[in-house]
């Protein structure tokens, strides 16, 4: 674990290559249901597993999920596999992180590029790294 209170930070393209040759690794998307749907979703299909999707925060007004470490529980029952958590820009996945280390799950991981990346030059995003722009897989709607 860092002095930040979790396992520390990977890229989305360290966290496929953990996705990929890890047993059990699971990819914990914690955006809104909006950003799954208008933005897109990492796709996991070529490893025949699903994301899980669970909010750290609720659309629209952004207020905290109280629910949130329990429905993580109730999805990932396993407290000892890599948890690799996403959102779009790697600030709420560090904060959700930081809670399931803090619930008892052992190998919280903040995906810091996010499945968006920060903003380019122009304030755009997917443009300089993130999921979407490192080219990983994923799905609109």
């Amino acid at each position: 674990m860092t002095g930040d209170g979790y396992a520390g930070d990977v890229t989305s393209v360290e966290a496929m290559e953990i996705l990929r040759n890890t047993a059990g690794a699971v990819l914990l998307d914690v955006r809104t249901d909006a950003e799954w749907t208008f933005v897109g979703r990492p796709d996991l299909s070529s490893l025949g597993r699903e994301p899980v999707l669970i909010s750290w925060q609720t659309f629209p007004g952004m207020a905290p999920n109280g629910g949130f470490v329990e429905a993580v529980r109730r999805s990932i029952q396993a407290k000892d596999v890599p948890v690799l958590v996403m959102c779009r820009s790697g600030q709420r996945s560090k904060s959700a992180a930081i809670a399931l280390t803090e619930a008892g799950y052992g190998d919280c991981r903040n995906i810091s590029d996010g499945f968006e990346g920060p903003k380019d030059e122009d304030g755009h995003r997917n443009t300089v790294a993130g999921w979407r722009a490192n080219g990983l897989p994923w799905q609109q709607g």
